[in-house]
């Protein structure tokens, strides 16, 4: 026969189990998410444009202050130097000035005036009734309402698998879309960030890749 043990010993053990088992799920939660960022690659170190350049050459009026990657003055277009990036997650924590308007694009050419290639919108109040969250020139994808209020930090994701893209807005899919394109016609390119006019003023403080198993071109 077992030894009767009281109610208040039971409770006592199970006080002291509870503490071991919230650390096990913290540290499990922990691992988890460590895992999950496993492969992103940062694309802006913090501290200069290395890695970055606008057409034709140099890096026009952006720079980096306190950390921050600001593009202000007249527009342009700050390319990422490799232009080989098919499939991946592509993520930037970026902020946009009222009135101010800008773009996250990929898959996109290096040259003059607004790139050939796809964006992903960043407009909070801008004249463009087009806003953050939007896969920009597909009818289909427009958002329409402000999703973020300008001045406010926001995470924006593209994920692009072949044609398909999906953009998310502070873990929000906004945009789950398949291109139709028999022609293929952007299957890869640069990422690139726009400055869109001299009353905009669009920062970063985040732009990573996780770059995704190819697909036939």
């Amino acid at each position: 026969m077992r030894p009767f043990k009281s109610r208040s010993a039971l409770l006592s053990a199970a006080a002291l189990l509870l503490p071991a088992l919230a650390l096990c799920a913290a540290a499990d939660e922990k691992k988890a998410k460590k895992d999950g960022e496993k492969g992103w690659v940062q694309l802006f170190n913090g501290k200069d444009l290395d890695g970055w350049k606008v057409y034709p050459k140099g890096t026009g009026n952006w720079k980096v202050e306190d950390g921050i990657l600001i593009g202000s003055g007249p527009a342009s277009h700050l390319f990422s130097k490799r232009g080989d990036y098919q499939n991946f997650r592509y993520r930037v924590e970026a902020q946009i000035n009222d009135h101010g308007n800008s773009g996250q694009y990929f898959r996109t050419q290096f040259g003059p005036g607004f790139p050939k290639g796809y964006e992903a919108q960043i407009n909070s109040t801008h004249g463009d009734p087009i806003r953050t969250g939007s896969l920009y020139g597909f009818t289909e994808t427009e958002v329409r309402e402000m999703l973020v209020p300008p001045g406010e930090w926001f995470t924006q994701e593209v994920t692009a698998i072949g044609n398909h893209i999906v953009i998310k807005v502070n873990g929000k899919t906004t945009v789950d879309y398949k291109v139709t394109d028999p022609k293929k016609t952007y299957p890869k390119g640069h990422f690139a960030l726009q400055q869109h006019d001299p009353g905009t003023v669009v920062k970063f403080r985040k732009i990573e890749v996780l770059e995704l198993p190819a697909t036939e071109e």
